[in-house]
């Protein structure tokens, strides 16, 4: 019997920010990922044209996992230019199931983030939970959850 496979397979995230070391202070530090590879870009990086960068700015590629799902981040550093105040409403999120909210969003409010009102969560089963965004120091959302 032939397995079928998805045409299409979800391969990773990736947000723009301004300062790899300041973004792993939340993404690793109180969310719990690893960065599990990091590499200068080259010059003719596909991220210039795709997020349309200034190619006068140097760039650094981070890829971060779980200690299950391996390569399920990326972050693109681009040095000296922190993102301009993205247009409301946000265009885009990442959504994290995540064990304990509490601690991450002790750990996000002690950083400065911006973190939203709590709300509850109700899925599209008929199951409850609890769900935060946050907001890191880039402007880029995501929103933790758990049932």
């Amino acid at each position: 019997m032939e397995i079928e496979k998805d045409s299409v397979r979800f391969q990773r995230a990736n947000f723009v920010v301004s300062d790899l070391a300041e973004s792993y202070r939340f993404y690793c530090g109180v969310l719990g990922l690893t960065v599990t590879f990091e590499k200068e870009s080259k010059s003719d990086s596909y991220s210039y044209d795709v997020f349309e960068i200034d190619k006068t700015h140097a760039l650094r590629f981070a890829i971060l996992s779980t200690a299950s799902q391996q390569r399920v981040m990326a972050l693109t550093e681009v040095r000296e230019s922190r993102p301009e105040e993205e247009a409301l409403p946000r265009r885009s999120a990442i959504v994290l199931d995540v064990p304990d909210i509490d601690n991450i969003v002790l750990g996000a409010r002690g950083l400065g983030l911006k973190v939203y009102d709590e709300s509850v969560l109700e899925t599209h089963d008929g199951r409850s939970g609890r769900e935060v965004g946050i907001v890191d120091v880039d402007g880029n959302l995501v929103v933790i959850y758990h049932i």
